[in-house]
């Protein structure tokens, strides 16, 4: 059976190019070239033409939009043709963005043109400077509120220092000079001891005379859990620190774990002692503060290392503790004899030195005796009758006796004299 050439001049020609709809996202101002590729039987009389459309609308030739470039060629064998319309469009704005379609006989081939934004360095830097941004943000973050997350963590996971036997928490020297003793005994100890909870013992003398410690200094500090020496000018004056600053450090650290050393700021910048460059080059087994002109305030940052070098505070309730530490100068009711050692006695308010702070507890009555007449006696030997009002009751609370933990001391108890006995 034989094709006529009428019949070969209606065979559809078959699309190459593209070989489906496109969806292709060009920048603004950029120039994109159509490709339209068919292929259809070889007749010399056979001429189809490749129209394009935009939006429904046929172009022409006046614009300057587009340009066209028409190409034929045939197969190696001749047997076929080959057709291709390519159709460069120029995007200088967004009228130029649509659909395009090829059309050859009736055949449709569509491009679709959507509007994308330029690609170039600008997202890069932006994205760039944010990251830079957050990062600054971090690091002030972590500068301002360090010290903060390092306190809230010890306070909450920090390893607890307690049933070793110490009775105060630091061991302050410092010299008996006028501002040293201001600096101790109106800063130091009011805010450590009022504010924070802390129990301090003060010592004002050499703690290393002839460089070597003595028997007192050793059995004060095995005492305590923590070493702080006011390193001031009159300080630094002392014999041991100007002959034998090195030997003297390596004997208070034979002594304490990491001692802490506070320097002031305003002598810090014009000492010139070889003391302070041995500090600076042992800062990771000592700990060295430095007093600066805003470290009064109780927020500073001054207090916060100061707190995370001294051991961590336990918080009890009224009627629970540890024994060693609760009561001021270790002294417990059940354990005194004569109340006039636990009367009461005021201490500086946490706010300031006005104040007082509530009391401590007192020791019980002095026994009394009943005779066979009826009458009291007091344990010396004197009678006399002793009325209670209606609502006064005795000043201690002996309610809570039976609950109270005795367990974490390490020395033992005698809660009756030989006379009891």
């Amino acid at each position: 059976m034989r094709l006529t050439m009428t019949d070969l001049c209606t065979v559809p020609p078959e699309v190459l190019s593209p070989s489906s709809s496109q969806t292709l996202e060009p920048t603004l101002g950029s120039q994109i070239t159509l490709n339209c590729t068919v292929r259809l039987p070889f007749d010399e009389h056979c001429n189809p033409i490749l129209s394009w459309m935009k939006d429904g609308h046929w172009l022409g030739n006046e614009s300057s939009q587009y340009t066209l470039e028409e190409k034929t060629w045939r197969s190696d064998n001749a047997s076929e043709k080959f057709m291709s319309s390519l159709l460069s469009v120029n995007l200088t704005s967004d009228e130029n963005y649509g659909v395009f379609a090829c059309l050859a006989s009736n055949i449709t081939a569509t491009f679709t043109l959507q509007r994308s934004e330029a690609a170039g360095h600008v997202g890069a830097v932006l994205a760039a400077l944010a990251v830079l941004a957050l990062l600054l943000f971090v690091a002030v973050i972590y500068v301002k509120c360090r010290l903060n997350m390092l306190l809230w963590y010890r306070n909450h996971y920090g390893e607890l220092e307690l049933n070793d036997g110490k009775l105060y928490d630091a061991y302050v020297s410092y010299m008996n000079s006028s501002d040293d003793r201001k600096f101790v005994n109106f800063i130091v100890k009011p805010q450590l001891e009022n504010r924070y909870g802390y129990k301090l013992f003060l010592d004002d003398k050499t703690i290393l005379p002839n460089s070597e410690p003595s028997a007192d200094l050793i059995m004060n500090v095995s005492r305590c859990r923590r070493l702080i020496v006011v390193l001031s000018n009159a300080y630094l004056e002392q014999d041991w620190c100007n002959n034998n600053f090195r030997e003297g450090l390596w004997r208070l650290m034979e002594l304490s774990q990491r001692p802490i050393f506070i320097v002031f700021q305003t002598q810090y910048r014009e000492i010139v002692h070889p003391a302070i460059n041995l500090l600076k080059q042992h800062k990771k087994a000592v700990t060295l503060l430095l007093w600066r002109t805003g470290s009064m305030t109780p927020s500073s940052d001054f207090w916060k290392e100061l707190c995370l070098a001294l051991p961590r505070k336990v918080s009890f309730q009224h009627a629970m503790g540890d024994p060693q530490t609760q009561l001021q100068e270790d002294k417990d009711p059940m354990l005194i004899l004569h109340s006039s050692s636990l009367e009461h006695r005021g201490e500086p308010h946490p706010e300031g030195d006005l104040g007082l702070r509530g009391p401590i507890f007192r020791g019980p009555p002095t026994p009394r005796v009943t005779s066979s007449d009826g009458p009291t006696a007091l344990a010396g030997g004197t009678m006399e009758e002793v009325q209670l009002s209606e609502g006064q009751r005795n000043e201690i609370d002996v309610s809570d006796l039976g609950s109270r933990n005795y367990g974490a001391r390490t020395d033992f108890y005698c809660l009756v004299t030989e006379d009891d006995l």
